[in-house]
């Protein structure tokens, strides 16, 4: 196999061609096809070395994309993280919707939040001929997944083709991706505003993996709006994991048990919510009375629960939407190059029956 040394020589020396990437796996050229086509079983082990090779070399930013040029399957890929999560599937109905509109077939596939499985599932649709692949949801901050991303986009812009960021960062300047984005921070800022506007001074914040980009700014918000009330954000207020009904559950659970201090929660999105009204109920906890919650993206579950839930609208459907039409305006220059585009949906709350002001004696000192 060849080394880094001699891989960065070979980039620098010539276009990377197939037989340097099977050279540099230490495979033959035929098996480096197949694993580029998925046309033929290759052990795990053989694609994990050619597609390490192809990272190293930045073969698929060049030699694949330009053979690949040449034609499209009329359709668009979209990437989510959990296809039964109300969050990515209501996307997922909008680019479905917006694609149907131009004649083209869409291919859903999710990668249960793998990054490896994220960046093959990229790859499948760019040699599946795709004419736009969305990836949905946020993204943690990893410079190896920021440059290997970068690298795909670059190759769909070199095939005619597009990279769009439904819901995450971009992955630095001058890469060619879209970017549909929504106002992640100023939305947790409003409805946290809400809850302090009602009286509430201890508020717990709960959900959201810790390093996602949609936790790391939902968090931001709650804390800006408590800091600018001169409240302080103290460890035990803040809880964070898995973006589900399950986690708010289990955390809500530790937190009457500890009679913790607090008369409102604010929880990361509407299943952490469900997770923690569950909970509550379960331990004779009423919700507004005794404690208030919010919750965040407004699924349509959110307005099911009993009570009602008071939480941030975020368009998920028009996400989707524009993410397509955003992928299929062509702002290619003469060279083959997308200009950057970008679209910011807003987002508001939603005021149901879910809040009230906070009882005489709180909960955890009776």
């Amino acid at each position: 196999m060849t080394t880094q040394s001699e891989s960065a020589a070979i980039r620098g020396a010539h276009t990377v061609t197939m037989s340097d990437v099977a050279q540099q796996a230490g495979v033959s050229s035929a098996t480096v096809s197949r694993v580029l086509n998925g046309n033929y079983p290759v052990a795990q082990s053989t694609r994990d070395a050619v597609k390490r090779a192809i990272d190293d070399l930045g073969y698929t930013a060049n030699a694949h994309a330009r053979a690949l040029a040449s034609s499209s399957t009329h359709s668009v890929g979209i990437i989510v993280n959990d296809l039964v999560d109300p969050f990515f599937s209501y996307i997922v109905r909008g680019v479905e919707q917006e694609a149907a509109t131009t004649g083209r077939l869409c291919i859903v596939a999710a990668s249960q939040g793998d990054v490896d499985r994220e960046i093959e599932l990229i790859d499948r649709m760019i040699s599946q001929r795709t004419d736009a692949v969305i990836v949905v949801g946020g993204g943690y901050d990893d410079a190896s997944a920021r440059r290997r991303m970068a690298e795909r986009a670059r190759t769909l812009a070199g095939i005619g083709s597009a990279l769009v960021l439904c819901g995450r960062p971009s992955v630095g300047e001058n890469v060619p991706t879209k970017i549909v984005g929504y106002d992640n921070e100023g939305g947790a800022f409003a409805v946290t505003e809400h809850l302090i506007s009602q009286g509430h001074r201890r508020i717990v914040y709960l959900g959201g993996p810790v390093g996602l980009s949609t936790s790391v700014a939902r968090l931001a918000g709650y804390r800006r709006a408590m800091q600018s009330h001169g409240f302080e954000v103290t460890p035990e207020l803040v809880r964070q994991g898995a973006f589900g009904r399950r986690f708010g559950h289990a955390a809500m659970s530790e937190l009457l048990d500890a009679r913790l201090d607090v008369t409102a929660v604010f929880a990361a999105n509407d299943l952490v919510a469900a997770g923690a009204l569950d909970a509550m109920t379960a331990q004779g906890v009423r919700v507004p009375e005794d404690i208030s919650l919010v919750g965040y993206d407004d699924i349509p579950q959110s307005s099911e629960l009993t009570p009602k839930l008071t939480t941030v609208h975020v368009p998920l459907e028009d996400m989707g939407r524009e993410s397509v039409r955003l992928a299929l305006s062509r702002t290619d220059d003469a060279f083959g190059r997308h200009a950057d585009g970008e679209i910011i949906v807003g987002t508001r709350l939603i005021v149901r029956e879910s809040v009230a002001a906070p009882a005489a004696v709180p909960w955890g000192h009776r």
